[in-house]
């Protein structure tokens, strides 16, 4: 399997593309097509038969993918990150961290 920076519910924001600048929280990750899904970025429109959810049908802005190198993690103060990986002294697991101020991304 392979390890991303970036896991469901991390806050991040977009460094390239048309969104560029604008931050979301993870809402889903595809680890396959290495793309993730961002709340409120990246919005299409999907025109929809009527169903059971859209009585209605017409047209739905939803979440598209993006790939995840377009992305990074914000960190506690706010700012957008690089983040790498180091074991943990006390558990002994491996750990995200903030390479700039090297504390530990939960």
């Amino acid at each position: 399997m392979v390890k991303l920076h970036i896991k469901k519910g991390d806050n991040v924001m977009v460094i390239a593309g048309n969104d560029r600048g604008r931050s979301g929280r993870i809402l889903e990750v595809t680890v396959e097509k290495r793309r993730a899904i961002v709340e409120g970025v990246n919005m299409v429109s999907k025109h929809t038969k009527p169903n059971a959810k859209y009585p209605n049908g017409g047209i739905i802005k939803k979440e598209s993918g993006i790939h995840i190198s377009n992305l990074k993690i914000i960190d506690s103060t706010g700012k957008p990150v690089r983040t790498g990986r180091k074991i943990d002294e006390n558990t002994g697991k491996s750990v995200r961290y903030s390479k700039k101020s090297g504390e530990v991304i939960k």
